[in-house]
This record gives structure tokens, sequence and C-alpha cells, in this order.
């Protein structure tokens, strides 16, 4: 048994800016962000390789937590195109339609859910697999336990991937993110400071306090030794709080438990009804799995 958590916020944003058609809703409203994030739960459903048998979807909604009150800077709505932010209710409704569970997350962020059902069904389930790219989805990873599916890229990675990928292992991935910043977020990072170079010394030190303050004292020799260290040394408290917004919370209250993400097919009338709600036709003849 496996459990699949989707990133939801992810399949939004990827469905509303697809180059597939859009799609306008008997009411007049674009929905094509929303049909087109059922087509996806859809085809995962559907797919014999996945075999889905429990199964949440994780939004951000609104795109604001408690990171928003730590730092200025940080992501939020502001810039969301409206046609897209108009649909983060209608997409919650439409998973439902499913038969799916949802993880609406408002104090939170999408990844925090996600990170709290890795951590919290791990050891139930022969494996989770965390269905998105989102490079900070990594700290969770856990040997073969807890994976990461990019969908589109269609690649799996573990732990021992991501350690031969990164030079690091998972749970220094926040403190990478503080080093070298995370635009996604709005977390700028320590200037001087890239991939190479942080990846080089957290392969090391694993943490960031665990740095030594002098190049000399260094095990490892980066490119600009020298001038990282005395950036890090002058700055080391400031990448200590960009690591606490990069830091997933994996104790949200969810109140869930594994047999209530079982899913047990789509419940027809409901679905049915939300198709021909949204004029979705196309969507309705993907459901093969009825309640």
């Amino acid at each position: 048994m496996r459990l699949h958590l989707v990133d939801g916020t992810y399949e939004l944003f990827r469905a509303h800016y697809s180059p597939r058609p859009g799609h306008q809703a008997p009411a007049g409203w674009d929905a094509k962000a929303t049909v087109g994030v059922a087509a996806s739960l859809l085809a995962l459903l559907n797919d014999p390789n996945e075999a889905v048998t429990h199964l949440a979807v994780a939004f951000d909604n609104p795109i604001r937590s408690f990171r928003n009150d730590l730092f200025a800077g940080y992501k939020s709505d502001e810039g969301v195109e409206p046609a897209l932010r108009a649909q983060f209710d209608t997409v919650e409704e439409a998973v439902r339609a499913l038969g799916v569970v949802v993880w609406s997350m408002r104090d939170h962020e999408a990844d925090d859910g996600l990170a709290t059902g890795a951590r919290r069904f791990r050891d139930q389930v022969e494996q989770v697999r965390i269905m998105t790219p989102d490079k900070d989805l990594g700290q969770c990873l856990v040997g073969d336990r807890v994976v990461q599916i990019d969908r589109m890229r269609r690649t799996l990675t573990n732990e021992a991937t991501f350690r031969t990928n990164r030079g690091f292992g998972p749970r220094s991935m926040p403190d990478f993110l503080a080093l070298t910043g995370d635009t996604a977020d709005g977390i700028p990072g320590l200037p001087g400071f890239g991939e190479k170079s942080a990846s080089t010394l957290l392969g090391a030190y694993e943490h960031i306090e665990n740095i030594p303050t002098y190049a000399h004292e260094w095990s490892v020799k980066p490119r600009g030794a020298l001038a990282l260290a005395t950036t890090l040394a002058e700055r080391r408290s400031e990448a200590l709080e960009y690591r606490v917004l990069a830091t997933l919370v994996d104790d949200v209250p969810l109140s869930e438990s594994l047999a209530d993400l079982e899913f047990r097919g789509v419940p027809r009338a409901r679905f049915e009804a939300w198709c021909d709600e949204l004029g979705a036709t196309t969507v309705r003849g993907m459901a093969r799995r009825w309640l």
C-alpha cells in the first residue's frame, strides 16, 4: 500500500499556464485551471503504474502563512492573476467532487501539509509518494520510504538519488535554500553563495552552524572560499533566519487518519453534477472508479 500526496497548488498553476485550450464555465468564469486539475487527478487515479489506493491533495488557500509574519518579502498572493486566484476555492470543490481528501492550508502552506502527511504516515505504508517537482519537498525524503515524483518529467527521487544529485542529504535542504536563496518563495539567500559552493559546504558540514568561521579551517575548498567565509561570518544569523522560512512544518494539525485517505471511488452523483456545472464534458468521461 502506498500513499500519494499531491501538491495541489503546483497542479493548479501548471494547469492555468499550460498550452491546452481555455475552458469557460457556463456561468461565464475562467475554469481552465480547475478543470485541468480534475483531469490531472483522474489521470493519476487511472494510472495502473501508480495504483492509487490512498490519496490527499494539499492547497495554499490563500498563498500566505505564518512565514509572512516572520519575513516581509516572503511569497504571497500579490501578483497572482485574478482569473487564477479566483479558482483557489473552486479547485478544492472539484477535488472533493472526485472523492479525494483536500488539505486546505491557511496558517501553513501546502508544502507543510505534504510534509506532515509524509512524516505521520510513512511508517504505516510501504511508500509515501510526494507528487511535485518542488525542491523544498526534498527535505522530506527518507530512503525508499518517502520519495518525490515529478509527473511531468516522469522521474522518481529517493534519498540516495537526492544525495547523488545534490551532494548532501535531505536534512540539509533548508540550509541550502537559506544560503542560495529561493526566488519562488522570496528567500534572498546570501550574496556569493551558488548551488555548487553551498552543496560543497553542506556535504561536508550538513548544517550552517557547523561550518567553521574561517576558510582555512574548512575541510573543503569551494571557489571563493575566503569571500564566502567572510560573508557567512557577517551574516550567519541572517542565514539561520532564512532557514526557518525554508524548513517545512511536519506537525500541522490534520484531522484525517490513514483510513480517511483511502480512495474508494468517484461519487457519481456529486461528480456528474460538478461536471454539468462547469461544462466539463471531457473530464466527465475520464472517471473509471466509481463509489
